[in-house]
């Protein structure tokens, strides 16, 4: 076959993550990548139905997985020219026509020609264009494979994103409830001190917009939690209308993650995949171009009955054939294949470009997911000690305010500290939780380029992952388990 054979476009992804140092390396025989259905890590029965429902009924993995069944036709049609082509021919025609003679005489004759006919021709592949191309759609169709996984991935992480957000919301919503029920008793209760004569007005006023203010933000996080619902409808393939998430308290415990080396992100990543094996189809197309240089030999074989008499049509007087090759080459052409040649090498520069940028963009995803891994954990510590104390100084002032030492302002500015100290603190939860989905997803989500192979014995685009266990596994400050 003319043309250059592929090779993988080489990038530098470095010996480690940035990230790395400071992370203590799992024991090998404890590792373990997670699955395709990694969701299992964070061990919620709502979260496992929902996943299961996406994976039937999204739309955009629908999408994806049609177009990889048109890929698989497009290279069945591929394959086509490498078999010689059978065709066959019948018919019947009568013709007539009229000569006027040497005596003026009109004289009127007509025939009739009875013929059937197979003919076979093959274009032999001697330069390997058909192969090629054969090579450029077997690679576009795992790379469609590949795309299959990667919208896939991308529904399943957007869906686990949007159902964090309700768990979050529904428990910033517990707060606030609890909350709003707080502030109403202490409303009443300055309203009975001030009946009493032994708190101002002013004291009634602060508590009140305390609140009305806090049960405006009740309110408003009614429509937030709908949003991220509808959001979880659509992605399920189901109108919003028809579907709703019970409240519930679950744990926001986010799973440890394994983390490997940057090389297996080549492996690991279906977007990389198919980015790397669309520079393969690329490459191909420069092989089919540089064949159109070559001549082309075509064999031809043509063979049947044809005559003037029905009752004899398939007689052997009747039988003719015909067999030879047939070579044929463009002598000039004003530099078109010159074109197109330099048209595919630069399409192959394009692919490999977007190939690298993938790499990278895959590196950087990782390490920003386990740079914030590392900080919202840290900060997460912080801002639990920041409610502790808040909790503590309100609980001060409210005994010096029983006491009448202070008025309700400074115990209403501790009250809305110690709030704004708990949401903050719920937010980053939430937020070390989508971290750690983010991080699952940047590694591949348990995806494995070993899928691809699969393809060839099942044809199965979801064919189950990779079973092997990495030898790596980065923690932060503690060993997998």
């Amino acid at each position: 076959m003319v043309g250059p054979g592929y090779v993988r476009p080489a990038i530098e992804v470095g010996v480690q993550f940035k990230e790395t140092p400071g992370w203590k390396l799992a024991q090998p025989q404890l590792a373990a990548a997670p699955r395709t259905d990694w969701w299992l890590m964070y061990e919620d029965a709502t979260l496992n139905q929902l996943m299961q429902q996406l994976n039937v009924a999204n739309q955009n993995i629908a999408q994806a997985e049609a177009r990889f069944r048109q890929a698989v036709a497009l290279t069945q049609g591929a394959r086509a020219p490498l078999l010689p082509t059978l065709s066959a021919t019948g018919g019947a025609t009568r013709a007539g026509g009229s000569a006027t003679g040497p005596s003026g005489v009109v004289n009127s004759t007509s025939i009739s020609t009875y013929s059937a006919n197979a003919l076979a021709v093959w274009q032999l592949d001697i330069w390997g264009s058909v192969r090629r191309n054969i090579e450029s759609t077997d690679a576009t169709e795992l790379a469609l494979a590949a795309d299959v996984s990667g919208a896939r991935l991308t529904a399943q992480t957007a869906m686990a994103l949007s159902y964090l957000q309700v768990r979050v919301l529904d428990e910033q919503r517990r707060l606030l409830a609890a909350t709003v029920q707080a502030y109403e008793r202490a409303w009443k209760l300055t309203q009975n001190r001030y009946q009493a004569g032994i708190s101002g007005q002013s004291d009634v006023a602060v508590a009140r917009t305390q609140f009305e203010s806090t049960r405006a933000q009740l309110i408003d996080l009614e429509q937030q939690r709908a949003i991220s619902e509808n959001a979880v409808a659509v992605l399920l393939g189901r109108a919003p209308s028809t579907f709703s998430i019970a409240a519930q308290a679950v744990p926001l415990i986010p799973p440890q993650v394994p983390v490997g080396l940057p090389s297996e992100l080549l492996e690991r990543r279906p977007d990389v995949a198919g980015a790397e094996r669309r520079t393969a189809s690329a490459n191909a197309l420069i092989g089919v171009a540089t064949a159109a240089w070559f001549p082309s030999l075509t064999l031809n074989a043509n063979t049947g009955f044809r005559g003037n008499d029905f009752t004899q049509w398939f007689s052997a007087p009747a039988q003719f054939w015909s067999l030879g090759p047939q070579l044929a080459a463009l002598i000039f052409d004003g530099g078109a294949r010159q074109a197109q040649i330099a048209q595919a090498r630069a399409q192959f520069d394009v692919q490999t470009a977007i190939y690298r940028q993938t790499v990278l963009t895959a590196l950087q995803e990782v390490e920003n997911a386990m740079v914030q891994l590392r900080v919202f954990e840290q900060e997460e510590v912080v801002q639990r000690l920041a409610v502790e104390s808040a909790r503590l100084s309100l609980r001060l002032a409210r005994n010096q305010y029983d006491q009448g030492l202070i008025d309700y302002l400074s115990v209403a500015v501790l009250e809305t500290t110690a709030l704004n100290n708990e949401r903050t603190y719920i937010t980053l939860v939430g937020n070390r939780f989508g971290a750690s989905l983010r991080l699952i997803s940047a590694l591949g989500g348990g995806w494995s380029a070993q899928d691809l192979k699969r393809l060839d014995d099942s044809g199965n685009p979801t064919a189950n992952p990779s079973e092997t266990v990495p030898t790596n596994c980065l923690r932060l400050g503690k060993g997998c388990d």
